[in-house]
């Protein structure tokens, strides 16, 4: 009768290697944990010595991975090939790799490194019926891997066509369990408030370039900043202003997901976002220079009096070390070429202009007056507007039903994707008339919230300059006149083009009697009628800067 032999001698060291799908499965359940345990169960009951554990928290389908490669170091540098090997457990053949060519490879590694491969699930034999089974269990495993990741790619498409947000929450937004809704993106204040200011900024014209988004972004502490120095780099601006999620819209174009209305909260307004898009893909703008731009207001806005280029700025620093600014023309072929102008001086008579552009008291309260009644109008007009939305997305949607008849009646792939696209194209069009629909339905703000916002603007743009931020500079030059205006450094200021509104407010005196009718005001003068709706462009643009 013979005794029975150990499968090691004694004394064997092993190690043990865990591995998880992703990093959040390290937080959420113990499957790490549950591994670790199940192999130190299976190294007592061999009487092997567990000397370390290794892990790692990505794909099976990858050979290579941080703790497989410092493992198979250890291996290398500990083991004795001949004389002394170590175990290496696994808990299940899935946890060496989700994928049959990753599974090989790393078979061979830990064999070469000086390595034992054990797991308290599978025999791994070097005869060819154990490695048929093998071969076959890392088949299935790859296959369970690669079914799964089809059946989570058509759980998100399905989700993303019902309206739902699938991938990672955008800057501005989390994922909260919602009633009927499941995981849904909400607001992520102070955030979201602050991306919503970035955004609507941007579409009026606050921040006319990207570089001025950007800033804005830097100087919020919320805002979650790229990098070390509390910057923020370009490609996340960018990133910002082209997603139409903030617009409450989805949409998947690699699982041909075409756009369309989500159900979370939107942060802007389709319309908001089609006139980013506009800006964003409009006329490229040079953006100020961090160095120079926030000390020199008027740089690009003034243009020079001898060829008409913007002029630009810069420091200069006297013999004496002490630092001077400088406005100065570089257009080589101009006669005033690098012959600068002080700031101070052109400043101070820039001043002057500001200064000026401010209306009596008594212009005021006729402007007041006529507003109103035009407010009224607009309100009235607002009920003819919501009766030709209703026709147009009727037509709209009669057009898509029609479309939808063709692509079941098309044959070529090719004509299917042109109806397909045509039939996106058209569901676009109906998000953006629905949303003005709504609108039209109940005014945005209260006659008082916009008329005073605008009317503060247009009696005291002088208030607004001496504040000293830069954005709110570059918010009166951009309102308060139609141009920049010419500098000359023996004649001052010339070609000064004022807006609409300051232009009616100038000679308003003069047309005190035809504002005032004796029986009502009715016929509006379109030139005032045009005035007002500026006014309550004002109104919307200087909404996030009042106070």
């Amino acid at each position: 009768m013979t005794s029975h032999q150990p499968e090691f001698p004694p004394n064997t060291k092993a190690v043990i290697y865990c591995r998880v799908s992703s990093a959040k499965q390290t937080t959420r359940g113990d499957g790490l944990g549950s591994q670790e345990t199940r192999c130190r169960e299976y190294a007592r009951y061999k009487g092997l010595e567990v000397v370390t554990i290794f892990q790692d928290d990505m794909t099976g389908s990858l050979a290579t991975r941080p703790g497989m490669q410092a493992m198979l170091a250890y291996l290398r540098k500990h083991s004795k090939k001949g004389k002394e090997r170590i175990v290496v457990i696994i808990d299940d053949i899935s946890r060496l790799a989700r994928g049959i060519e990753a599974h090989l490879k790393l078979r061979a590694a830990i064999g070469s490194a000086g390595g034992i491969l054990k797991s308290p699930t599978i025999e791994f034999g070097e005869d060819s019926d154990s490695i048929l089974v093998e071969n076959l269990l890392a088949s299935v495993s790859q296959h369970q891997r690669q079914k799964n990741g089809e059946q989570t790619i058509n759980r998100m498409r399905a989700r993303t066509m019902n309206g739902y947000w699938c991938f990672a929450a955008p800057v501005g937004y989390r994922y909260k369990r919602v009633h009927g809704h499941g995981n849904m993106l909400v607001r992520d204040e102070p955030i979201a408030s602050i991306v919503q200011e970035a955004l609507e900024g941007f579409a009026s014209g606050r921040f006319e370039t990207q570089g001025e988004v950007k800033r804005f972004l830097e100087s919020q502490p919320a805002y979650p900043k790229d990098c070390k120095d509390e910057t923020i780099r370009f490609q996340r601006v960018t990133d910002l202003l082209s997603r139409p999620v903030y617009a409450g819209l989805v949409e998947a174009m690699k699982w041909n997901v075409s756009r369309r209305k989500g159900h979370h909260e939107p942060l802007i307004s389709i319309e908001t976002y089609e006139r980013i898009q506009e800006r964003f893909h409009g006329r490229v703008r040079a953006p100020v220079t961090k160095r120079t731009g926030l000390d020199f207001p008027l740089r690009g806005f003034v243009r020079c009096g001898d060829c008409g280029e913007p002029l630009t700025a810069c420091w200069s620093t006297s013999s004496s070390g002490k630092k001077h600014p400088y406005y100065l023309c570089y257009n080589r072929d101009c006669p005033s070429c690098r012959k600068s102008i002080p700031r101070d001086k052109l400043e101070s008579a820039f001043d002057g202009i500001i200064s000026g552009l401010q209306p009596s008291e008594d212009v005021a309260t006729v402007a007041r007056t006529m507003f109103r009644e035009a407010w009224d109008q607009r309100v009235a007009q607002g009920k003819a507007v919501q009766a030709q939305i209703k026709t147009m997305l009727a037509d709209l949607s009669k057009q898509v039903d029609q479309m939808l008849a063709r692509v079941v009646a098309a044959d070529t792939p090719a004509v299917i994707r042109a109806y397909e696209t045509k039939i996106a194209e058209l569901e676009t069009q109906k998000l953006g008339l629905t949303e003005k629909l709504e609108k039209q339905s109940k005014p945005q703000h209260a006659f008082e919230e916009l008329f005073e916002l605008a009317l503060w603007f247009l009696s005291n743009p002088w208030k607004l300059w001496t504040s000293g931020q830069f954005h709110l500079r570059r918010i009166v030059l951009r309102l308060a006149f139609l141009e920049g205006v010419a500098y000359s450094r023996a004649s001052g200021f010339s070609n000064i083009k004022t807006a609409m509104p300051f232009r009616l407010l100038e000679d308003a005196d003069t047309i005190k009697d035809e504002l005032a009718r004796p029986k009502g005001f009715e016929p509006l003068t379109p030139r005032f009628v045009v005035w007002c709706s500026i006014q309550l462009s004002y109104g919307r643009v200087f909404a996030d800067v009042a106070g």
